[in-house]
């Protein structure tokens, strides 16, 4: 499906919730509270702005008596879905986003891999994998890549750790072109960035990557990855949490200045080893 069809799709979704809401009597409020979210979200749904998850369509089912209808929807658009589901809603609030933090513990994220890189990881993962299924994975990849490219990019900060630079992802030359491309955005302004060396030890979210986002006019929330799933975190008190672990994180690394230089000294290192210089 396209992305306009797509689109379409889950515009349809919010008109059929809008129309049976209001055939109910409900707002969007009294709606909100039946099934755990704010008025604000329903209302986010209703114009395709924001997907729910399955939860929130299966409780819209049960407050407005619709025998499974938004539940079996959500399904088919899901599985219609480009991304992996564990990851399809996180790729969607990427978008929205006004502030992304992420913490990289083992590889440079996916919002700034290169094209080699990121052949390199999904290769890794799929060694049998025909090509066009690489391709595609790489593309949508490329694709995410742009948000931090448009005049309307959300402010986004790396804390990456040391063993991301050093451990090679593809050959030197592959490794090179991904340093230097995530230098350059941070010296053309476009993103911040901080190192967390070998040699600060023990820390927060050992392990862990993490992905913290901010919105004009919803909480904040945190997306977690582990082996072919993923969480979205938007209880306060868990927020609350993993943003102080960020902190602390920060706090031990080293300054965006330093960890520049440390970045380009790593790429100098891997552009030797390809014989580049």
């Amino acid at each position: 499906m396209a992305n306009g069809s797509r689109q379409a799709a889950w515009e349809f979704f919010g008109a059929e919730l809008k129309r049976r809401r209001e055939d109910a009597g409900f707002t969007q409020v009294e709606l909100g509270a039946r099934v755990f979210v704010s008025g604000g979200y329903i209302g986010q749904f209703e114009q395709a702005i924001r997907k729910p998850q399955l939860d929130v369509a299966q409780r819209i089912d049960e407050a407005l008596q619709t025998d499974g209808f938004f539940e079996r929807l959500w399904r088919k658009l899901i599985k219609e879905q480009r991304y992996a589901e564990y990851f399809a809603h996180a790729a969607e609030l990427e978008r929205l986003a006004t502030s992304i933090r992420d913490w990289a513990p083992a590889v440079v994220p996916g919002l700034l891999q290169t094209p080699a890189y990121a052949r390199a990881i999904y290769v890794a993962s799929n060694p049998l994998a025909p090509e066009r299924y690489i391709q595609e994975m790489v593309g949508l990849r490329m694709e995410r890549g742009q948000l931090l490219r448009e005049a309307t990019r959300p402010v986004y900060w790396l804390l990456v750790h040391e063993s991301a630079l050093r451990v090679p992802v593809g050959s030197p030359a592959t490794m090179t072109e991904q340093l230097d491309q995530s230098t350059g955005l941070v010296r053309d302004r476009q993103i911040l960035m901080q190192v967390l060396p070998f040699t600060a030890g023990a820390h927060p979210q050992m392990g862990k990557m993490m992905t913290l986002m901010e919105f004009e006019d919803a909480p904040p929330t945190i997306y977690t990855e582990g082996v072919l799933s993923g969480s979205l975190l938007d209880d306060p008190a868990v927020v609350k949490k993993v943003w102080a672990d960020y902190d602390l994180l920060r706090a031990v690394a080293l300054s965006p200045d330093a960890s520049l230089a440390l970045v380009e000294a790593v790429a100098e290192d891997y552009r030797r080893c390809a014989g580049t210089t």
